[in-house]
């Protein structure tokens, strides 16, 4: 995976979902475990900084690597004024560190994706069950550990704009397929509001069925120490005081489109 082509930074409306909470997903990119490891930091990141704020995360899906990295997850935000700050996190992220698998000491680049997505109800997006296809099969922890004897997990793929959907942390079939449903409703939500503005193109379209993204927004470079945020062109020290939580000094300058 080559760099990324920079897209200009357009503030986007200060709130468009009606319930104002969100679901995000991190896909790890370039860089194999390292990137996976990257993701779980952007994942602890994002929750950390929840939790400062009061905001309740919940895991919709995952899938770690053996080293206990995400090469995928999903999780709803619960609480006010969720999507309209965390929007802004929608992109690819990139890092320059020494990954601790590194014998020889050379400093490596990793991606990982994000995508923030506004939670939608029944109301703003109604979903015909026929054009539905689900399968179920059972779920467990990393390494095949604690696999359900039932099959509790859900996959649902939306035949008409082949988004594929998924939740296996909840402990029942039913609580999973409600939880993946809201996921494809929030998906189903963003086309929704992109056609309104003229914003949909067909690629766009697959990028929110697989979450990824193409625009570089932020780099994480460890050596230096430093963050940039590449639509903003500032950059921030001390990212270990960052990656704990403290994403206000960005997210504010973000939502002011400043």
């Amino acid at each position: 995976m080559s760099d990324y082509s920079y897209i200009p930074y357009k503030p986007q409306p200060k709130s468009i979902a009606p319930t104002d909470e969100a679901i995000i997903e991190i896909r790890a990119g370039a860089g194999g475990d390292e990137a996976a490891l990257f993701a779980t930091n952007l994942f602890e990141m994002y929750k950390h900084y929840a939790a400062r704020v009061s905001w309740r995360v919940s895991i919709v899906d995952s899938n770690q690597n053996s080293l206990g990295g995400y090469k995928y997850i999903s999780f709803e935000i619960h609480g006010s004024g969720a999507f309209t700050k965390m929007q802004y996190e929608s992109g690819v992220h990139r890092v320059q560190r020494v990954p601790k698998t590194e014998k020889s000491g050379r400093v490596h680049t990793s991606t990982a994706t994000v995508a923030v997505l506004p939670k939608a109800t029944e109301q703003d997006v109604q979903i015909n069950l026929n054009d539905l296809e689900f399968n179920f099969s059972r779920s467990g922890g990393a390494g095949g550990q604690n696999v359900n004897k039932v099959e509790t997990a859900v996959r649902i793929t939306h035949k008409p704009t082949g988004i594929v959907v998924s939740s296996r942390e909840e402990r029942s079939q039913i609580a999973n397929r409600n939880r993946a449903m809201e996921v494809l409703r929030a998906k189903l939500y963003a086309l929704k509001l992109e056609e309104q503005t003229g914003n949909i193109t067909e690629e766009r379209r697959k990028q929110i069925g697989t979450g990824d993204r193409s625009e570089k927004i932020r780099t994480y470079n460890f050596p230096q120490d430093r963050i940039t945020d590449h639509r903003l062109k500032k950059s921030w020290g001390n990212i270990e005081h960052i990656l704990d939580g403290n994403l206000d000094p960005i997210l504010n300058l973000l939502q002011d489109g400043k």
